[in-house]
Formats: C-alpha cells, sequence, structure tokens
C-alpha cells in the first residue's frame, strides 16, 4: 500500500494504491508527505488529476480496486458513466437500480474513489445533496466547485 498527496486549487487529497490498484481518494486538511512517489500508477493518477485540472471532460481510466456491496458497486458503476458538466438527481439513480434515494446516497457517501467515481455529479432533486457525508461546511463548498470546473452551477 503507497500513498501520496496531491493540491487541487480547492482541496488536497491523499491517493492511495494497493496492488497497483487505485484504492483511495481522500479529501484532506493538510498536505501530508509524500507528494512525490516512485510508484508508476499513482505516478499515472497524478498525471490524470493534472489532466483533469485543465480539461474538466477528462476521463479518467485507471485500475481500481472497489470494496464495497454489490449494491454499492451497481450506484458506483453508474456514477462512472455520468458525463462531465452533467449531473443525476439520486432519485433518477434510485428508479433506475429499482432503489431508494437515501440508498444511493448511502452508496455515494462510501465511494472510496470520488473524483475519479464522480459522485460530486450526484445532486438531490431540491438543490446539491450532501457530499462525503456531509451536507453543508468545507465539503459541501468542494463538490460545488468541482461542479463549477465541470461547467455546472447548482
Amino acid at each position: 500500500m503507497d500513498s501520496v498527496y496531491f493540491k487541487l486549487p480547492f482541496c488536497n487529497l491523499k491517493l492511495t494504491q494497493v496492488n497497483n490498484r487505485l484504492c483511495e481518494i481522500d479529501y484532506v486538511e493538510t498536505m501530508g508527505s509524500p507528494k512525490k512517489t516512485s510508484n508508476s500508477l499513482l505516478n499515472d493518477v497524478l498525471k490524470q488529476l493534472k489532466q483533469y485540472q485543465i480539461s474538466p471532460d477528462f476521463q479518467f481510466d485507471l485500475p481500481l480496486n472497489l470494496k464495497g456491496t454489490e449494491f454499492q458497486c451497481k450506484v458506483w458503476a453508474r456514477l462512472q458513466k455520468i458525463p462531465s458538466g452533467e449531473v443525476i438527481t439520486y432519485g433518477e439513480i434510485a428508479a433506475e437500480l429499482n432503489s431508494s434515494p437515501r440508498a444511493v446516497g448511502n452508496a455515494c457517501r462510501h465511494n472510496p474513489i470520488s473524483l475519479v467515481i464522480p459522485c460530486h455529479r450526484v445532486v438531490s432533486a431540491s438543490g446539491i445533496g450532501g457530499f462525503s457525508g456531509q451536507i453543508e461546511g468545507e465539503k459541501i463548498s468542494i463538490k460545488q466547485q468541482l461542479l463549477a470546473h465541470e461547467g455546472v452551477e447548482i
């Protein structure tokens, strides 16, 4: 297991890989060490994040190590189909998966690779919804800035 830190203009990320598969992206308050890595996968993740910074339409192509329930994995697979610059509601995904909006929101909350698996593109029917288990504060600000980067204003 190796980790590296990356700074976006509006947040700090901790990227973790195991067995050459990306397994976690955490939003962290402060940048830790290391900020450079010799791990080829993490270097590829850094390169792709830089491309996303330049072009919000960039499509991530990374090997992932996802651990979740069958339902969570279905939600995460659906999230990967949401194009940059577009949003979908929890309810719309729930209807597709014969579930409830709350269950979809819970799966989004447990998304271990947010940004690459774009849970920030899922909103409530009446507003921005939550992000990383928060409905206000710093994480919502990150969600708003990710969406603004992609041309979406909520």
